[in-house]
């Protein structure tokens, strides 16, 4: 699978209607970005989604960033995964995440377990789930969202790798440490063509705001040094800084650079609009020269 240095997560194709969103896609595959990375919250269903892309580019990947267990049954996420894969060989790959309890009980209804035992139950369900249909000429491939040691572990014995959200460089190296030296590695990076700090700052805490909220991502950033100080009224510069680099053309790809010299192998760029429901595209043909160079 071609996932290649650089590739781009994005929210804002949900906000379009599908034939701009396809669009996109053909043109971020022009561009040279090597996979499109999508979520699953409460927007299009990510299978749907991922294959209205596919059906729309010859080469790019498309990653779920990511579909959540409690979405569906581990053989309903086994079926869909093997669906895609069949009909997209070695270009559909699985993100796979526990999500966070706000969204499970709260959005979904569901009750929301210890994330690594659910995960690994559900695992085994989805590994033994049958499928009758045509199987995939190339065997899929999934990673998991994992961000602690149990998880990084778990996504190293259970996945081709992870895809950490939401973290900065300093996670990508012990990430690369838990993992070991084979699996995949695909973290998230968050950015904001912006060089005034205070209109670029304002933009990052915009997008942290929820995110700041969620146990599962406040502890993480706790295991690696941030306290109470840096959580408050926002986000401190500091951890602004941290996650969301900001800055020219040449800030972010450091940026990038920085990861992939902490061991990543695959860099998900997340632009961050001025306006929050806009399509970036201006910013993703301006990065491409220097992401993709």
């Amino acid at each position: 699978m071609e996932l290649g240095r650089v590739g781009i997560w994005t929210f804002q194709l949900d906000l379009q209607p599908s034939s701009a969103a396809r669009e996109a896609a053909n043109e971020l595959e022009a561009l040279g970005y090597g996979a499109i990375w999508v979520p699953e919250a409460a927007g299009r269903d990510p299978f749907a989604h991922a294959t209205l892309l596919l059906g729309a580019t010859t080469r790019m990947v498309l990653a779920t960033g990511i579909a959540t267990i409690y979405a569906r049954d581990a053989m309903s996420m086994n079926a869909a995964w093997r669906t895609v894969s069949e009909a997209f060989p070695d270009r559909f790959l699985l993100g796979l995440g526990v999500s966070h309890q706000p969204a499970v009980e709260g959005l979904r209804g569901h009750t929301y377990g210890p994330p690594l035992q659910a995960m690994r139950e559900y695992l085994d369900r989805m590994d033994a789930g049958l499928f009758f249909a045509a199987q995939p000429s190339v065997e899929p491939q999934r990673v998991l969202a994992a961000l602690g040691p149990r998880m990084l572990a778990l996504a190293a014995k259970r996945s081709s790798g992870a895809h950490p959200y939401f973290v900065p460089v300093e996670h990508t190296a012990v990430a690369r440490e838990a993992l070991g030296a084979d699996a995949l590695l695909c973290p998230e990076q968050m950015a904001v063509l912006e060089t005034d700090p205070v209109a670029a700052r304002r933009i990052a805490r915009r997008a942290m705001a929820t995110y700041l909220g969620l146990p599962n991502y406040v502890n993480n950033l706790r295991r690696l040094g941030y306290g109470d100080d840096d959580f408050a009224n926002g986000g401190s510069d500091r951890l602004v800084d941290a996650i969301v680099v900001w800055g020219d053309d040449a800030t972010v790809r450091a940026r990038v650079d920085a990861h992939h010299d902490a061991g990543a192998d695959h860099v998900c760029v997340q632009v961050l609009p001025h306006d929050a429901r806009s399509l970036p595209m201006e910013e993703w043909r301006r990065l491409a020269p220097a992401l993709l160079s």
